[in-house]
């Protein structure tokens, strides 16, 4: 198979698979430089505060399971009594580690009134995973702190940690599979129905609703580079559609990585306001890289589904830990509530097994039913190591917010820099944006090329190679690894660069290759 036919094949698939094949090309890169896969969003960082206190409530777990039986590598059962005072005990306040876990108990139990001994009891169940998940949606004070947590850094001073129900689950992308899933089930979104999807955006809202479970209609609400990728009024308007049914976002945007502004934010409120039965899901992953960042879910609550995911800011992406949030009065419920009454009798007979009057049952409940198939509702939800994984990360958050955010100011400065050298290599203006969370980087190639060299190699380059040629090249040539923007629905010849996964030094030398390669391709336009 020779260059082209390759390349055409692989056009065919999804931008991270052929981000993978590009990986193994550059394996073997004709330079024999070490390969720098700048495609994936993996930060290359991580919070070692909760990974050493989860470890540490490892310990006293066992200990504890000891107390009641002990048969060499057999242990027993965690008991409630005194477990608090045995815990402080446990724990050395002189040690870094401890300190936090001991003064997140203090926390917990002042801000949010919970009892010692039930919440240490929680923690320690919860980290050894000696139960089921119990409830099956959330543990029970757990649900509290998950709360604060997405109140503290995704709100922008909105209240809404009370009235907010959220649903942990195996990071944001299981998070996106459920929603779409219980959407189709519970009739609020049916084959052939429209939905407005903000892009360019992360591939799955792109490849999932065309699949033939969904077959929906998509209306791309597109954003442009020469807009700094921020989404403007007129595509927006397109939501006034009233046969559009759900608005999905990215926020701030994979792969444009802006927050929505202001005015964008403004203008969705009054969009609800002209239609109250309007479906949002915002996908705030990358909230925490913005300044004073404010979610979709904090202006229209009751019509939006919230998907976050700790994987990004604490470096967690092996961990697999997102989770689902919505408020407990949401246009959700009352679309059910409204369906005609064939439709709400085969909604009662599914979920009759869980509930006695499923009528009356949330939507974020049927999320979780739905997720196990319903008759494994009993044994639904993330494990509880994983959701005390959440509420550790949580905690460090919220005890740290009081004294300056370090670790979340740092996190932001790691791929800020990284950002700039990008740019100052590739000697192009940086977008300083406010609203920029500057965790990506959206590169034209052909506005590159026009501006370092002149519009007939930029003309040149459209008409003599294939979309993915400029990706292949760079992985075979430089061992240099970006993604295909068009994947994401970005116009072509526009490719992705991931501040997250590479060492500082790194992005001068993705810039160099780029700028190489560019180079031998006008070589090819002069002798041509």
């Amino acid at each position: 198979m020779n260059q082209t036919d390759m390349e055409q094949q692989l056009e065919q698939l999804g931008a991270f698979e052929i981000s993978e094949e590009m990986l193994k090309l550059a394996q073997h890169n004709e330079k024999n430089n070490d390969v720098l896969d700048a495609g994936r969003g993996n930060p290359n960082w991580i919070n070692t505060k909760a990974r050493l206190a989860f470890a540490r409530l490892i310990e006293f777990g066992v200990a504890e399971s000891r107390r009641t039986i002990l048969k060499g590598d057999l242990a027993g059962y965690t008991t409630l009594t005194d477990i608090s005072t045995r815990y402080a005990e446990f724990l050395d306040a002189g040690d870094s580690t401890d300190n936090f876990l001991l003064e997140a108990l203090e926390y917990v139990a002042n801000r949010f009134n919970i009892d010692r001994d039930d919440f240490v009891k929680e923690m320690v169940d919860g980290v050894i995973g000696n139960n089921y998940p119990v409830p099956s949606r959330v543990l029970k004070h757990s649900e509290k702190i998950l709360n604060a947590y997405l109140q503290e850094t995704l709100y922008n001073g909105v209240n809404l940690a009370e009235q907010t129900q959220v649903f942990p689950t195996e990071g944001g992308s299981a998070a996106i599979v459920y929603i779409f899933n219980s959407l189709r089930v519970n009739h609020l979104l049916a084959p052939g129905d429209k939905i407005a999807v903000s892009t360019p955006i992360f591939t799955p809202y792109l490849q999932i609703p065309v699949l033939n479970e969904y077959e929906m209609v998509e209306v791309d609400l597109s954003s442009r580079a020469e807009d700094d990728w921020q989404i403007q009024p007129a595509e927006l308007a397109k939501v006034t559609d009233p046969d559009i049914k759900a608005l999905f976002l990215v926020n701030p945007s994979n792969p444009g990585a802006m927050a929505l502004d202001e005015r964008a934010l403004a203008q969705i409120k009054q969009l609800v306001a002209n239609n109250p039965d309007l479906i949002i899901i915002t996908d705030d992953v990358y909230g925490t890289f913005v300044n004073d960042f404010q979610t979709v879910y904090s202006v229209v609550p009751n019509n939006t589904l919230l998907v976050y995911s700790y994987s990004k800011l604490f470096g967690a992406t092996g961990w697999r830990v997102g989770m689902i949030a919505a408020h407990e009065d949401n246009v959700f419920d009352r679309l059910i509530s409204q369906l005609p009454e064939s439709q709400r009798a085969e909604l009662d007979a599914r979920y009759a097994l869980n509930v006695f009057a499923p009528a009356e049952m949330k939507f974020i409940d049927r999320i979780v039913a739905d997720s196990r198939a319903v008759g494994l509702y009993h044994t639904a939800g993330l494990s509880t190591p994983q959701q005390l994984m959440e509420v550790l990360f949580s905690l460090n958050f919220l005890l740290e917010a009081d004294n300056g955010d370090y670790y979340v100011e740092a996190s932001k400065a790691i791929v800020a820099k990284r950002y700039a050298a990008l740019f100052e290599n590739l000697g192009i203006p940086a977008n300083l944006s406010p609203y920029n969370s500057k965790y990506y980087a959206l590169i034209d190639v052909y506005q590159l090329a026009e501006q370092r060299y002149d519009k007939g190699f930029r003309a040149y380059l459209v008409d003599n190679f294939e979309q993915i040629d400029f990706l292949y090249q760079l992985s075979e040539k430089s061992g240099v690894v970006v993604m295909d923007g068009a994947g994401f629905g970005t116009p072509d010849g526009v490719i992705r660069v991931s501040e997250a996964n590479l060492p500082d030094e790194a992005y001068s030398q993705v810039a160099t290759a780029i700028l190489e390669l560019l180079a031998d391709y006008n070589n090819q336009y002069i002798n041509d």
